[in-house]
């Protein structure tokens, strides 16, 4: 499994958060009910209750409603002005809608607790406190405005709630005796001390790894990160670069030429298309298929994420291979017919076209995920040299994926099996006469919920000799379990005779709340229906050509490279588990302080 999948997961507190207008409703609604209960509960000696009732609901709206939507509006241009990130009105303003919950919830539980004056004031310093911490670690961690300025931006709304009360007392409301005083500053400006304290040492605690062994800043990662998923930035690649190593390794190509030229090209780049979202090689498959007229499909060639480009840039250079091995194809009319050969786990589809060979790795039913490249790279010399003179081209179908799928790397049983796999390849015979039709399918009202990319679906279809495979390619990150089998046996009762799927592993679909989402979650009989219309369509663009195979290297194209990607997953995995330990005691430390504070 990706380890990359907890970091995308965490993409669904972002890009989900509610509307400005849903917000400014809810903090109405809210401390208009807080207003009514506490109006209900608080005697002040008026004879008509509903006069009593009314008065405390507006009290209660105007404090903690009506400030919380105008410190949302504060805040969000402050930052803005202060040059910081992230901070658009509708998560200023979710944030000071949690703020304004909170204290007057707090205020609530004063009253609840004991209607003395003396309670219910503490128990709404305690709520400034909580609020101007949330609101400093969140400023301090996304908006890049620093330390103090973030201070300084999230005592406002706590200040301003505690100023608009004391106004209300002045002009005769006394829903909560307030008495503005430098006392009641100090307490509540110590009480945040003591918050902010806490929570820079939690984060220097957590960042002190990572700044390290990767000297990248966490709160540099955590807002760029935020960045990328509000507003789609690239920034976060710069700092990615900073840290990534230059590598060479291979791109392979068989391509189809009609009477008109090329009509379509199978790419498989040893190149992992991730991290996530639109970083890097996120939304490579997409990215580099565009770039070529022809119809063009780009498979999941031997890579982890050792190899995830860390610019989107560095897509030119795999384009650039692309290009150069297109150059040197020679092509012909010979193929041969589409075989099967297995060993244990280990299944592989082969078809010889001229002088090369496409061998379309799974482990189907079984659930696997990424072949790692130097396991691919010996795939392509033990085949090449089973076959002299064969450019062996080598597929990750990635199409099985489970819960327990793991990366196939040296030293794996897989690795073995795979090799005799390829060792039990015949030499077939090879007939004249290709025939190849292709197809694109957007799967239209299907998106990233239901785990499909920008591409949609790809199809192919090459016919050898009267028999017709079908090559199916899903703009997907794997594909669920079982759905392989569902699809190849939906397919196979067309005019098709043999047929294999294949998943992109596009990291463009891990930006919703699943870390991981694979095709085959939802929409399963939806999905059929588009991949058998699919089909059909490139049955129907069937028509002569020619073919041939090239493998070419990508130079010095930089990514995150063994030793940082390695790296960089350990340390955030290991400062999620580590800030499971720490941030309760730090927080619970924080709070015990404070309660001492504000008792004595």
């Amino acid at each position: 499994m990706s380890s990359m999948s907890s970091v995308a997961g965490l993409s669904k507190y972002i890009t989900t958060l509610p509307t400005t207008k849903f917000s400014i409703k809810t903090i109405s609604i809210f401390t208009a009910i807080i207003g009514l209960l506490i109006g209900i509960i608080v005697p002040n000696g008026e004879k008509n209750i509903f006069y009593q009732i009314a008065g405390a609901i507006i009290v209660s709206f105007v404090s903690f409603g009506l400030t919380s939507i105008i410190s949302g509006i504060v805040n969000e241009r402050a930052v803005n002005l202060m040059g910081g990130i992230n901070l658009k009105i509708k998560h200023s303003m979710f944030l000071t809608l949690v703020n304004g919950t909170a204290i007057s919830f707090l205020t609530l539980g004063g009253v609840i607790f004991s209607a003395k004056a003396g309670t219910i004031l503490a128990f709404l310093e305690f709520g400034c406190i909580i609020i101007f911490a949330f609101s400093f670690l969140v400023l301090w961690s996304v908006t890049r405005i620093g330390l103090v300025k973030s201070s300084l931006i999230a005592f406002f709304q706590p200040l301003f709630s505690i100023i608009v009360l004391e106004l209300i007392n002045f002009l005769g409301l006394n829903l909560i005796s307030v008495n503005l005083s430098i006392s009641l500053i100090v307490k509540i400006i110590v009480g945040s001390l003591i918050f902010e304290l806490a929570i820079i040492l939690f984060i220097i605690t957590l960042a002190a790894p990572m700044k390290k062994n990767l000297k990248i800043g966490m709160l540099d990662l955590i807002s760029l990160f935020v960045s990328h998923m509000n507003e789609g930035t690239h920034l976060l690649e710069d700092k990615f670069t900073e840290v990534g190593q230059d590598i060479d390794t291979l791109v392979s190509v068989v391509s189809f030429k009609n009477k008109k030229g090329i009509k379509g090209i199978f790419i498989s780049p040893a190149v992992h298309p991730g991290p996530l979202g639109n970083i890097g090689g996120g939304n490579m498959p997409t990215i580099l298929a565009d770039r070529f007229e022809p119809f063009a499909m780009v498979a999941h060639g031997p890579s982890t994420h050792d190899f995830n480009p860390t610019h989107i840039k560095e897509i030119d250079k795999i384009e650039a291979s692309v290009q150069k091995a297109l150059e040197t194809i020679e092509y012909s009319n010979k193929a041969s017919k589409f075989r099967r050969y297995s060993y244990k786990t280990a299944n592989i589809g082969v078809q010889f076209f001229n002088k090369g060979m496409n061998v379309l790795s799974t482990f189907a039913p079984q659930g696997s995920d990424d072949i790692e490249f130097s396991v691919g790279l010996i795939m392509m010399v033990r085949a090449s040299k089973k076959f002299e003179d064969t450019t062996a081209i080598i597929v990750d179908c990635h199409n099985s994926f489970s819960k327990e799928s793991g990366q196939v790397l040296p030293g794996d049983s897989e690795v073995f099996e795979l090799l005799e796999a390829i060792d039990t390849i015949e030499s077939d015979e090879k007939y004249e006469g290709i025939k190849m039709g292709c197809n694109q399918s957007s799967m239209e009202d299907l998106t990233k919920d239901n785990g499909v990319g920008d591409s949609g679906l790809k199809t192919m279809v090459i016919e050898v000799d009267g028999q017709k495979t079908a090559y199916l390619l899903f703009d997907s990150n794997n594909m669920e379990v079982g759905f392989r089998k569902e699809i190849i046996d939906a397919v196979c009762k067309l005019d098709i005779d043999e047929a294999e799927v294949m998943t992109t592993d596009t990291h463009s679909v891990n930006t919703i709340s699943r870390g991981y989402n694979p095709i085959g979650l939802s929409e399963r009989e939806k999905i059929i229906e588009y991949t058998k219309a699919s089909v059909q369509k490139a049955i129907d663009d069937l028509e002569e050509v020619e073919a041939g195979c090239a493998t070419e290297k990508i130079k010095s194209i930089r990514s995150f490279g063994p030793n940082n990607s390695t790296e960089l997953i350990s340390t955030i995995s290991s400062t999620v588990q580590v800030s499971k330990i720490i941030a309760p005691i730090t927080f619970i430390v924080a709070i015990f302080l404070n309660l001492l504070w504000l008792i004595y």
